[in-house]
Parts: structure tokens; sequence; C-alpha cells
């Protein structure tokens, strides 16, 4: 009989280790930071963006941005696991719960935000023109006739034929990459999607002093930080590391580092909530 009740005793307590060893593992993160990571979405594709590099680590402003909001979390460098995040698929990572919150040219859309919460806006881009440093293209309507390069899938092209230069010669990519390659080499004239992104691909060592953004402004693309709908206590601290990052010098450092060798004209760092259509 006192051999039961010591083995049942001693159950419990080994059921109560285990249930605390089980909530103390795994890779699941919080906002508090300590031994865990975080897994944060991100282009890996995108120069000056997110960027996977050769020798796996990553650069770019969304970058250089998670990563100061991460830290702000209490989370330092290398408790950061980033993760891939196709356009695509960002919503569906968010409401899967693959990441704690997405950083990647990611556009506050009132679509999206029906499907998820954004913390920001941490920069105001632009769609644009990049064309060679000689060019004469100078306004949209200079496209009638060109060569206008854009990715397979993108409605970046589309939108300037339809609305600016309908006698624009629509070329279409698998990828900016691509693109870009094909204004070096004269297949295209321009290519065109947010001018971050352009001046990303442009201030590569490869390309320097051979690209211009033509600064034509043709739509307002509020760049936010995407996370989890009705996580309203991580988007507040999201806001203010945000908002920290531009009140330190941090956000214009980075982006001077990362965009700066393409003369990218940015906006002045835009006020939190506050988006402009």
């Amino acid at each position: 009989m006192k051999l039961r009740k010591v083995t049942a005793a001693s159950a419990a307590v080994l059921a109560l280790a285990l249930a605390a060893t089980a909530c103390g593992s795994g890779n699941d993160d919080d906002s508090s930071g300590g031994g865990k990571k975080i897994k944060i979405g991100i282009k890996f594709d995108q120069p000056g963006i997110g960027l996977k590099q050769p020798d796996g680590t990553f650069a770019g402003f969304d970058v250089d941005v998670a990563t100061y909001v991460a830290g702000q979390l209490g989370y330092k460098p290398d408790q950061i696991e980033w993760t891939e995040t196709k356009s695509a698929d960002r919503e569906n990572a968010i409401q899967r719960g693959d990441v704690k919150f997405i950083v990647a040219s990611y556009s506050i859309t009132d679509e999206r935000e029906q499907k998820v919460d954004f913390a920001g806006p941490y920069l105001l881009a632009h769609q644009d023109l990049l064309v060679k440093k000689d060019s004469t293209i100078s306004k949209g309507t200079d496209l009638n006739g060109k060569k206008l390069c854009s990715v397979t899938g993108s409605t970046s092209a589309q939108n300037v034929h339809d609305t600016i230069a309908p006698k624009a010669q629509l070329r279409e990519y698998s990828g900016y990459s691509e693109c870009i390659a094909g204004l070096q080499s004269g297949a295209v004239d321009a290519v065109t999607t947010d001018d971050s992104i352009l001046a990303g691909f442009a201030a590569q060592d490869k390309y320097k002093d051979q690209f211009k953004l033509a600064g034509l402004k043709l739509s307002n693309e509020n760049y936010g930080i995407g996370l989890k709908k009705g996580d309203a206590d991580l988007k507040k601290k999201i806001d203010d590391a945000i908002e920290k990052m531009e009140s330190d010098g941090s956000w214009k450092k980075a982006v001077d580092k990362n965009f700066g060798p393409a003369n990218y004209r940015n906006e002045p760092a835009p006020q939190i909530g506050h988006i402009v259509k």
C-alpha cells in the first residue's frame, strides 16, 4: 500500500516536471527574449531590402529594421531565425504562426488588414522607374514605344501601361535580377517596381553608377510590419521600437547604408499609424 502511494506521488511530481519542461522548450517565441528564438519573415532575394548572401548571412534595410525591433523586444541578433516569406504567402505565414512578424517590403493595404495587423509604417516608398544613367526617360509618357520590364505576376508594369503609357512594350521576366540584367544589356529600356527595391538593386557594386531612378512617384507604398491580427500588445511594442529607431538616428543610418549608393531620395521617416494614400 505504501509502495503504491509513493509511486503515485512520484508520478505526479514527474508529470509536473514534464509539463514545466514542455512549457520552457521548443521554438516558441515571445517578447521577453531570454534564451528563446524569434522567427522573423523577410525577403531573401531583394538586394538592399532583404537578401541572403553567399556566406549565409542576411543584409538589407528590412533586415536592419527587423534586427533593431527584435533587439527592443529583448532578442539578440543570434536569437533571430530568418524565414523566407514570399509575397503571395505572407498573410498565410502569419496566420499559421510560422513567424512572429514579417518585415518584407510589405505594403499596408485595406485588403491585407482584413487578415493581419500592421505596425508602422516604417518606410514610405513609391512605384518608380529604373533607367540607365544616360537615359532620356524622365516622365511616364516617355515610355511609349519603349520596352518596360517587371516580374511575372506583378501589376506594376501593367498599371503604367494602362494609365500612363499605353504604347509601352511590356516585358515580363521571372525576377527583378533578370530585369536589371536586361536593362544593363539594353534588352529593356526601364524597370518598374517600388523605388526602394530598385534602389537596392542599383546600389550593388556590379551596377555602380550605371542606373538612376526617374523619381516619378507613381504610387504610395506604406511599408508596415505584419503580425497576427488582434495582437495589440506586440503591435504597440513594435510601434514603440520603430519610433525609437527613427528618433535615435538608426533609421537614417540604415537608409543611407542600404540605398545611398543609388542616390535614393527617401521620404522622411513616416509617422506611426499614418497611411499616405
